[in-house]
């Protein structure tokens, strides 16, 4: 099926084909011209070698499944729906310019800075599938597309799964490699090099934690240009990753430039044991927005459906049947995650690390609408509220008291939960243990430092103007809500990013010595006085 060529493109109502944007297993997708409004979109066909009720039936499920996540900012939006007249379904999607993830590391490294910011926002799309009991179970570099403005875009849910069906057999197991006399040279297929070692048992239970592990996996290979258990050098045939994954044996990156907690969160991340990883996509963001914090960097905003939490899979013998799935959806808590403590190697144990320090997270609720509320939803007064992107400033605050495995399901209603509120001011999202006890909260009062409100908005971009004969760029912005004492910091972003961010007084800086055409792109953001700075910078690029 791999080795087929692209099919002919489907006559469109209200659609002009451009051209081919490639081939899958079972489908193509072509770059065609929508006539109202008018925009490029994405089109994605069923091949009609595979119209088959299965395939079909797969075809259809993506599409609906992507359309519940259309809305988030960094999940590919899907507009439309229908069967070609030839016969073969479609679906039309957001077209997606930029070069995906997996084109820009292999041609150049990511810096730490973007690589931080981009695993947040994959980690807070992630976490919103997770919330409507989605699993993606292919994320890799290849599956995240960027848009016009650089941002990633989750794309490919075509091996997504509900997470309370029955999922299928694997295949893909050692043995049956082994069996195939795959050899140890064998090219790199498929998505192994991502996946968890559950996915190669004979009958794999995967559930949120083995997208942690996949997420992790991504970020890594942006910062050291290679997968993370490929060894440059060495055999790294299927079988041999497949053996290097089962062992944890990650390839030690070779960037003096990375800290080691970032090193620490990556390989927890990638813990042979789910029971060791990351408990939830969001735990694993707020972790990576603690380096933010911890290198001076704005924490990028988590962004997540309003009114979403994501239960934490239980270790407990009884409760093993319900790994897999996702329960109701409540609020999320902006509480410390848990101490991250590194795998000890198999050889030479050593005293594990341990990240200290106040909880920076700030999510960024993104509005939802319940049909059958009557009067407006309150939010719990912790979760962090922000109107526009902010920086958070650092809460100190004990570790949350321990989760008790849920014993049973909260079924939705109506795409909407229920908010129990509790005596003493303190609105939270509960599901009730045994005993009536609320499991998910700490008993000790909410510190009232847990409400972040702060003020520092997003500069507003005025000009990208060209200066020459183009290779100098002239950047111009607003500051739309300037104070005394503002000033701006910037830095430059893509395949020549600043590490360092730098500052000026003025809103206007110049970049010089560029190559005629070249691409280049700016964050900006308004630093106040007391330190603050804009959550989430503005970002500027030439055409």
């Amino acid at each position: 099926m791999a080795g087929r060529s692209i099919a002919t493109p489907p006559e469109l109502p209200g659609l002009r084909y451009v051209r081919p944007l490639g081939a899958g297993g079972f489908s193509d997708v072509y770059l065609y011209e929508q006539e109202l409004p008018k925009r490029n979109v994405a089109v994605k066909v069923l091949a009609s070698d595979d119209l088959t009720d299965s395939t079909r039936a797969a075809f259809v499920a993506e599409a609906n499944l992507m359309a519940q996540l259309s809305a988030h900012p960094y999940i590919v939006t899907i507009y439309h729906a229908a069967v070609a007249p030839d016969g073969r379904p479609y679906f039309v999607m957001e077209y997606c310019s930029g070069p995906s993830l997996a084109e820009q590391y292999k041609r150049s490294r990511f810096s730490v800075a973007d690589a931080l910011r981009t695993g947040v926002r994959l980690s807070s799309a992630v976490a919103t599938a997770h919330a409507a009991g989605i699993l993606h179970r292919d994320i890799k570099p290849a599956n995240v597309l960027t848009n016009g403005y650089g941002w990633p875009a989750l794309t490919d849910f075509g091996i997504s799964s509900a997470v309370d069906i029955e999922l299928p057999v694997n295949t893909t197991t050692r043995e049956a490699m082994n069996a195939a006399g795959a050899t140890a040279t064998g090219s790199i297929g498929m998505s192994i090099p991502w996946s968890p070692p559950e996915m190669f048992d004979d009958n794999p239970q995967p559930d949120v934690r083995s997208d942690v592990f996949s997420l992790a996996a991504t970020l890594y290979t942006l910062l050291a240009g290679h997968t993370p258990f490929e060894v440059p050098g060495k055999p790294n045939g299927t079988v041999d990753l497949i053996g290097r994954i089962e062992r944890g044996s990650i390839t030690p990156m070779d960037r003096s430039d990375i800290p080691r907690s970032l090193t620490v969160i990556l390989a927890k991340g990638m813990s042979v044991s789910a029971d060791d990883r990351f408990a939830t996509a969001i735990d694993f963001a707020r972790a990576l927005q603690r380096v933010e914090m911890e290198l001076s960097y704005a924490p990028t905003a988590i962004d997540v459906p309003n009114l979403t939490i994501l239960d934490r899979p239980s270790g407990a013998a009884d409760d093993a049947g319900d790994k897999t799935r996702i329960r109701g959806v409540a609020t999320v808590h902006a509480q410390r995650s848990a101490p991250i403590v590194p795998p000890a190697p198999a050889e030479k144990p050593a005293p594990a690390p341990v990240l200290s320090g106040a909880d920076p997270t700030v999510i960024r609720r993104m509005p939802t609408v319940d049909p059958q509320a009557s009067t407006p939803v309150e939010a719990p007064e912790h979760t962090v509220i922000r109107e526009r992107p902010q920086a958070a400033a650092p809460v100190d605050e004990e570790p949350p008291a321990p989760v008790t495995p849920r014993k049973r399901l909260l079924p939705l209603i109506g795409g909407a939960v229920a908010l129990v509120v509790v005596a003493g001011g303190i609105v939270a999202a509960v599901v009730l243990g045994p005993g009536g006890e609320n499991p998910n909260v700490d008993p000790s009062p909410a510190p009232t430092s847990d409400i972040i409100t702060t003020g520092v908005p997003t500069p507003e971009s005025v000009s990208v103007a060209p200066v020459g004969d183009g290779s100098s760029v002239t950047f111009t912005w607003s500051n739309p809500e300037p104070e005394d004492g503002d000033t701006f910091q910037w830095r430059r972003t893509g395949a020549a990013a600043d590490e360092q961010p730098k500052n000026t007084a003025e809103p206007t800086v110049t970049l010089d010595s560029l190559a005629p055409g070249e691409r280049v792109c700016i964050e900006v953001a308004i630093r106040r006085s007391s330190g603050k700075v804009s959550g989430d910078p503005l970002e500027m690029c030439t055409s």
